[in-house]
């Protein structure tokens, strides 16, 4: 049966594919009595199911040590394995059966449930943590046992299965970041927010995503025919053929749309008037460099590097940062490479970082990004000798996350020459003028930023966060997304009073967050002074696009007009006929 459902749009683009699900539902398993005689069977169906789980682990595995692949993903799939062998998962069910002549998936979910309370009760919160590879290799073990085993397979694979839609009750943003080595053609969410990290991730891989769907993972089964309107927001579950021509009809023209957008790559973004634009990309990984070229990119204007600490159980050393750090400034050859120091804390967590995970009574306001750097010296200190050290092999900035307070940005300069004088006394070579700027994403940086001017080098605005903590709105949470407005009068004035000051200063500003890459309000961003965007390479050529149709000159005089105004449905009527 056909039905529709429908959610907050967080990544446009048209998906059609098989529904997999990916949430612990499937752990909710009847039990039932089997008769004496079936005894042997049906412990032969879980040894079956327990040979299909390793060899599915094992392919992973040869996947995982595939040059370009994660190392975090190799490490993950070496703990499911482990735990797979273990005789509590693999033996002890089989004496369930038997004893109690239950059915495999209900032995195997009792061993589960005893495991994973004793997990429970341990101290050590990376041991505490284990618990949920012990769920995720139960759930591999009923899907066999269910005939639902399927691989995801990777991009550019042998393996042909289509596009395969995940379905979740959430995802964190360390689940989504293992999508880029994926096959995945969009996914949907019962929970999160449209600026949520998990949302940022999927435009960053320019799939379609739906979160704040509150039932898709109960009403949607496995292999389920669906198409993602990612543009609209929608979730067509079964759809019938007519529906179905028509959205593959859609999809074929924004496939068009984005072929002929590749013929700006290479084009001068420059506006009617003549006015140099800086268009610059925003990463998650060394890899995402070979996007970044090419899309023509004028650097990376923030390289979020909490994704390289995400989905491993030790930290990257020194060196291993300094690896990554310096993959991405040799490949871009003189083009500035904009480093953020570690932003974890409110819904980017790593299991690796002790006291990261911590339960704090409200996350988003609590010991995150410097606030956490500044708690963790020794942690901080060796990502900053790793940056300082790649800023021998091109044009590198440190940029420092959530500055509230002028001693903070005094912390960070201390850290900063301390970790060069360290590298001195080591004869290791960096660059001794490297750029140190600060990240604009609190009211209170926006309304004093003196500090700022006289001591950075450059601003970088964060619109995701200032929105957030300007209109006291959780981003993750979706009973308030509606109330996320990033033309609210409040925050728009914000933005542009930074802007201004920083030009009087003669101080560089860019804006890094989720706005520069929203084709609807570059004109506006524009018309406020900015000359420098960065965002997801996937949005990079759309936003050139509104740049090369603009005049600059024109718009000041009307975004004037709309930062005066109260009414925020009167901005954005405004806005729209920029």
């Amino acid at each position: 049966m056909s039905f529709t459902l429908h959610g907050l749009a967080v990544s446009h683009g048209i998906a059609i594919g098989h529904a997999h699900l990916v949430s612990h539902a499937t752990l909710e398993v009847a039990h039932y009595t089997i008769r004496e005689r079936d005894v042997p069977r049906e412990i032969a169906r879980f040894e079956e199911a327990i040979a299909a789980v390793r060899a599915e682990l094992a392919a992973l595995g040869a996947e995982a040590a595939a040059p370009g692949s994660p190392s975090e993903l190799a490490a993950l799939v070496n703990v499911h394995a482990m735990f797979l062998d273990d005789p509590l998962l693999s033996e002890v069910p089989k004496e369930l059966i038997q004893e109690r002549r239950c059915n495999a998936e209900w032995a195997l979910v009792q061993q589960m449930e005893l495991l994973v309370s004793h997990f429970d009760e341990i101290d050590d919160s990376y041991l505490r943590e284990r618990r949920h590879d012990i769920v995720q290799v139960v759930e591999r073990v009923l899907r066999a046992l269910m005939g639902k085993t399927r691989r995801l397979a990777k991009k550019g694979g042998k393996e042909d299965i289509g596009e395969l839609i995940v379905v979740a009750h959430d995802l964190s943003p360390a689940d989504t970041i293992q999508f880029k080595n994926l096959k995945i053609g969009g996914f949907v969410t019962d929970l999160g927010g449209a600026t949520s990290h998990t949302a940022i991730v999927a435009r960053s891989l320019a799939i379609p995503a739906i979160v704040g769907l509150h039932h898709a993972r109960p009403l949607v089964r496995e292999d389920d025919l669906l198409i993602i309107d990612g543009t609209r927001g929608v979730l067509i579950v079964d759809p019938d053929e007519r529906v179905l021509e028509e959205y593959r009809l859609r999809k074929r023209e924004l496939e068009l749309e984005r072929s002929k957008l590749k013929r700006l790559a290479t084009a001068r973004a420059a506006t009617l008037d003549d006015i140099d634009i800086s268009l610059q990309a925003n990463i998650e990984l060394p890899q995402d460099i070979d996007q970044v070229r090419k899309v023509g990119a004028d650097g990376v204007g923030l390289f979020r590097t909490e994704y390289l600490f995400m989905n491993r159980d030790t930290l990257p050393s020194e060196d291993e940062q300094f690896e990554a750090y310096r993959a991405v400034a040799k490949a871009l050859a003189g083009k500035p490479v904009t480093i953020r120091t570690l932003d974890v804390g409110a819904d980017k967590t790593a299991r690796a970082l002790s006291g990261a995970e911590r339960q704090a009574p409200n996350p988003a306001l609590g010991l995150r990004a410097i606030r956490y750097c500044l708690a963790e010296p020794q942690i901080f200190l060796a990502q900053l000798r790793a940056i300082l050290r790649a800023s021998h092999f091109g044009k590198v900035q440190i940029l420092i996350p959530m500055l509230a307070h002028a001693s903070e940005i005094e912390q960070s300069l201390a850290m900063i020459e301390q970790a060069k004088q360290q590298l001195r006394e080591r004869r290791c070579k960096f660059d001794e003028n490297v750029a140190v700027g600060g990240m604009i994403e609190i009211p209170a940086s926006a309304l004093a930023l003196g500090p700022f001017l006289k001591r950075l080098q450059f601003l970088s605005i964060g619109t995701n966060d200032l929105i957030q903590y300007t209109l006291a709105i959780d981003r993750t949470d979706e009973a308030v997304a509606h109330l996320y407005d990033p033309l609210h009068p409040a925050v728009l004035r914000l933005i542009a009073q930074v802007i201004q000051s920083a030009h009087k200063a003669e101080i560089p500003v860019a804006v890094c967050g989720e706005l520069a890459g929203d084709p609807k309000l570059t004109r506006l961003l524009l018309g406020m002074g900015l000359r420098q965007f960065s965002m997801h390479p996937t949005q990079l050529l759309e936003i050139k696009q509104q740049v090369v149709m603009a005049d600059t000159e024109q718009l000041a005089g009307k975004v004037q007009r709309i930062l005066r105004c109260d009414d925020p449905e009167r901005i954005r009527e405004q806005v729209e006929r920029l």
